[in-house]
């Protein structure tokens, strides 16, 4: 995680460095600014999200100073030991200490909207359904869950 202070006038990182982080066994790399090269920062197959593609790296707008300590990444608070998660729509933070909770609550919404696109699939309205499940939709989730095992 890199404290960019969300200014992406100057690069964070580019290809090289990033290919030194997976060459070191980093698991991916985040940003709030950007990063240059990034044809060869995603060609290092490391995962990587920034803000936009940016200039060469500058000590004018950008000046490393320390590691593992508390920063701001995209206006977010991220601690050594926080856990980090990323796909194509999103980052998330995650302290450590309620990671279980939130990887239970992710795991129930992706079954329950597994069974929404089931059944708009099928022609089932949204209405009641998704976001907010009605009573019927609530029902019918129990019963899919049980012949789902």
């Amino acid at each position: 995680m890199i404290d960019s202070r969300g200014d992406s006038r100057a690069a964070s990182a580019g290809d090289l460095y990033v290919g030194r982080l997976k060459a070191r066994g980093a698991a991916g790399i985040v940003t709030d600014g950007g990063f240059r090269d990034t044809d060869g920062v995603f060609k290092t197959g490391l995962p990587a999200y920034h803000r936009r593609p940016s200039s060469p790296p500058s000590p004018i707008a950008h000046r490393p100073i320390d590691l593992q300590l508390p920063i701001a990444c995209g206006g977010v608070a991220v601690y050594p030991g926080d856990i980090v998660v990323g796909d194509r729509d999103a980052v998330l933070v995650i302290p450590p200490d309620i990671v279980e909770a939130v990887a239970q609550e992710a795991l129930d919404t992706y079954h329950y909207e597994e069974f929404a696109e089931a059944e708009v699939a099928r022609g089932r309205s949204l209405k009641g359904l998704f976001p907010a499940a009605g009573e019927d939709a609530k029902r019918d989730y129990e019963e899919w869950k049980k012949k789902k095992g």
